[in-house]
């Protein structure tokens, strides 16, 4: 689909597309949030601190099924692709450190690991940043590629002081080589939630296109309350999207864009609410096990039957549920958030809106006690 304006609240985003006639972007952008559609490239060197990074983006530790090893069995001068478990299409590259003999072509480099296929590309190092990285980053941003980071990964023994002298002899060698306004992020890889990656985070959404930004928001494990946060205002507008597609689309010929979102759509954005928040059990055991926590003391955190499972019945029964308790003064509210066109259907949109939007509440505040509780309790 066409990317969207950034800077845009994703719902606003949705609303004006929608306002607009633009049916088949709003599919397309549905779809795209339900299969987290993001390729995201880690240029480095192979070790314990980038194999610890790959596997904190997906959830994994070092010991599950898929992970990527310290030592890889990759070839030093070939790339590795790593899915995520829960959202295939979120794809992690380990492209091999950038050369650092002279002479170096960065455009080769380039060229020989397609940099145009990565939605964003963090340039991680450990020691000291070489200059033939800061030149595959000058030619990057002289392609209007704006989503390219670098990240100094600290190691198991190293004090957040040595990282800061770092980063500061880091930032000098950017200076020299004519980089304006240098970065570079401080990431602990095994807790992603200290120090600098929720900056890292926050500046890819905003440098990203906002529908792939959100892809790769609730494609991310839930490390922080803020994300919870932000993942539950997501899906909000994800379901804000669907019920408009099914409440007021149907007088509308758009080919490809269904007349009706039955129960079987709302048990897909479900069973990827539940995922992307973290709440099937195997998640929660991987959690418990990183900050050596009982599973069962955080499983017992949820109280929402959908945390659990994501069933048919239990949909079906909610929508039921929010078409009886349907009234007039609900129904003219939530009206008023209907773009236009769609209106004289709003009795589907309503009650869409309200089973779902009600089980995005119940699921967001059971992963918020959850990540809760590791943060204040674990180790």
């Amino acid at each position: 689909m066409a990317d969207v304006l950034k800077g845009l609240n994703l719902l606003e985003t949705f609303k004006e597309t929608m306002e607009n006639n633009k049916l088949s972007d709003v599919k397309d952008a549905v779809e795209d949030l339900l299969i987290s559609r993001v390729n995201l490239a880690i240029v480095g060197d192979r070790g314990v601190e980038k194999a610890a990074f790959l596997n904190a983006l997906r959830g994994l530790g070092s010991q599950d099924e898929g992970a990527a090893l310290s030592s890889s069995p990759t070839p030093p001068e070939e790339l590795a692709v790593y899915p995520n478990p829960k959202h295939p299409d979120f794809r992690l590259w380990d492209l091999p450190p950038v050369p650092s003999a002279a002479p170096f072509d960065p455009i080769v480099y380039m060229d020989q690991f397609k940099f145009l296929r990565y939605n964003a590309v963090i340039m991680a190092f450990t020691q000291r940043l070489q200059p033939n990285s800061v030149a595959v980053f000058n030619n990057a941003r002289s392609l209007q590629r704006e989503t390219v980071y670098f990240t100094l990964l600290a190691s198991e023994g190293d004090t957040e002081k040595c990282l800061e002298e770092r980063r500061k002899t880091s930032l000098e060698v950017l200076k020299a080589e004519g980089v304006a306004l240098p970065k570079v992020y401080l990431v602990r890889p095994w807790t992603l939630d200290k120090l600098d990656f929720p900056v890292l985070l926050a500046d890819m959404g905003g440098d990203l296109p906002e529908i792939r930004a959100q892809a790769l928001l609730l494609a991310l494990p839930t490390l922080t309350l803020t994300l919870v946060s932000q993942k539950r205002d997501a899906f909000k507008a994800l379901v804000w999207a669907a019920a408009s597609l099914s409440g007021g689309v149907s007088a509308i010929p758009v080919p490809l864009v269904a007349s009706m979102l039955d129960a079987s759509m709302a048990v897909r954005i479900l069973t990827k609410a539940r995922a992307s928040l973290c709440l099937d059990d195997e998640s929660i055991e991987r959690l418990a096990q990183q900050r050596s926590m009982e599973p069962a003391k955080l499983k017992a955190l949820r109280t929402c039957n959908l945390s659990v499972e994501v069933v048919k019945g239990e949909v079906k029964k909610r929508l039921a549920a929010a078409e009886k308790e349907l009234t007039l003064g609900g129904s003219v509210l939530v009206e008023m958030a209907m773009p236009r066109h769609a209106r004289s259907a709003s009795r589907s949109f309503t009650t869409m809106l309200q089973a779902l939007n009600g089980a995005i509440e119940e699921m967001g505040a059971d992963a918020e006690k959850i990540v809760a509780a590791a943060i204040s309790e674990g180790k």
